[in-house]
C-alpha cells in the first residue's frame, strides 16, 4: 500500500481527535468474554464446588489489579487505566478459546 491510501483509510475510519468512550461501551464491547466466563463459573459453581468458582473469580480479578497497576506505571490516565485493564483480560482470555 501507498502513503496515500493508508492516509485515506486513516480518514475515514479513525475519528479527528481523541474520543471518550463510556465504561457501558467497554462491557458491550466485551459482551462475548464475559458470558462465556460467566458460563464458566457457573459451570464450576454447580459441578464442582463453589470454592473453584470463587479461585477463578480471584485470579480475573488479580490480572485485572495487575492490569490496572502496569498501565499505571506506564503514566496511563486512571480512565485508561481501568478500562483498559478490564478491556485487556478479557481480551487475552479469550485467547485460549
Amino acid at each position: 500500500m501507498t502513503r496515500n491510501h493508508i492516509e485515506v483509510w486513516h480518514a475515514r475510519v479513525l475519528p479527528a481527535g481523541v474520543e471518550r468512550i463510556r465504561f457501558r461501551t467497554v462491557l458491550w464491547g466485551s459482551l462475548l468474554p464475559i458470558l462465556v466466563w460467566t458460563g464458566v463459573a457457573c459451570f464450576a459453581y454447580f459441578v464442582y464446588n463453589p470454592v473453584v468458582a470463587m479461585v477463578l473469580g480471584g485470579l480475573f480479578a488479580l490480572s485485572i489489579v495487575v492490569g490496572y497497576g502496569l498501565r499505571r506505571r506506564a503514566r496511563h490516565s486512571v480512565r485508561c487505566s481501568v478500562y483498559g485493564a478490564l478491556g485487556g483480560v478479557l481480551d487475552k482470555s479469550m485467547a485460549g478459546f
